[in-house]
């Protein structure tokens, strides 16, 4: 029972090391299937995963499937259309500067989605936990401008361009989504977190594959043709897509969204192992500042109690 509090540390942390796989495997079928393909794939092929979890969750837990009444279908439709534009835009925004840096710069949904779960949910920060999300925008913010010149000239410069854009739109639907899927869990009445967070991966990755699969359908045939025919690179990518929802939609009922999302920029630092190994790309030293700024961010938001 004491343990229960702190299980949304670990849910988070193996979240976003989940997360940080899927979108090296996302990113590889960018130039394939282009950035709605590769976005669709996250969808098809975590569904079969999410199903195999929910029926895991049933079994555990013997419980009944909660019932899905008008709140949760609009909060989960909320989360899943958030969801599907933020991915793109994700993958739109690693296009234009490394790997690291582009998923640094979704990540100002952290801002975000505090400002929104005070809107939506009327929830507040203690100091602590403000200065923890404080840190991790500062990281962002160092990782935004272009390398060289004065700091203050070149984040003016970097938030005018395209890259800064479309980051930003990405962390406002990452940051709705997260608000989206946290209210789908709140709305659902089960005793068990665990099954109330697999029925909402399961329902809303059902949502997301009919809705972008349709539009696919409609009007980029050929694209959705080749998800199929890139199944055994898709697949994987499908399954860590699940993996990641599962841990965060899980983390999410256990623990409001802005402590789960400032927590879950320890992100950046899976980001940068994997741009060193696999993709080869160096971080400036302003950068690495940026990574320690993101350490002490993640102590004061899993010490804030």
């Amino acid at each position: 029972m004491h343990l229960l509090p702190v299980t949304w540390i670990p849910l988070t942390i193996f979240a976003a090391f989940a997360q940080t796989i899927r979108n090296a495997a996302q990113r590889q079928l960018v130039a394939e299937l282009g950035t709605l393909g590769a976005t669709f794939v996250r969808f098809l092929y975590g569904l079969p995963f999410a199903v195999a979890w929910l029926a895991v969750v049933l079994a555990f837990t013997a419980l009944p499937a909660p019932a899905a009444g008008a709140a949760f279908i609009g909060w989960t439709m909320l989360g899943g259309v958030s969801q599907i534009a933020g991915t793109a835009l994700m993958l739109r925004t690693m296009e234009g500067r490394n790997f690291a840096v582009g998923v640094a710069y979704s990540r100002t949904e952290v801002v975000q989605v505090a400002a929104f779960s005070m809107i939506v949910f009327g929830e507040s920060l203690n100091l602590q936990a403000a200065m923890a999300v404080a840190c991790g925008t500062v990281a962002v913010l160092l990782l935004g401008p272009p390398t060289g010149g004065r700091f203050l000239p070149a984040l003016m410069a970097g938030l005018s361009s395209r890259s800064a854009a479309l980051g930003l739109a990405c962390g406002a639907c990452m940051a709705m989504s997260s608000i989206g899927f946290q209210g789908a869990t709140r709305a659902l009445g089960s005793p068990s977190f665990l099954l109330n967070a697999a029925f909402t991966l399961a329902v809303g990755l059902a949502f997301q594959t009919l809705l972008l699969g349709a539009w696919l359908w409609l009007r980029s045939r050929d694209v959705l043709l080749r998800t199929f025919g890139a199944w055994r690179r898709s697949a994987f990518a499908g399954f860590m897509g699940a993996a990641a929802s599962a841990g965060w939609f899980s983390a999410f009922a256990l623990q409001p969204a802005t402590y789960v999302r400032t927590l879950g920029l320890i992100e950046m630092v899976f980001s940068y192992l994997v741009s060193r190994r696999f993709f080869r790309e160096q971080l400036s030293s302003k950068e690495l500042w940026a990574m320690a700024l993101l350490g002490g961010a993640v102590i004061l938001i899993t010490t804030s109690g």
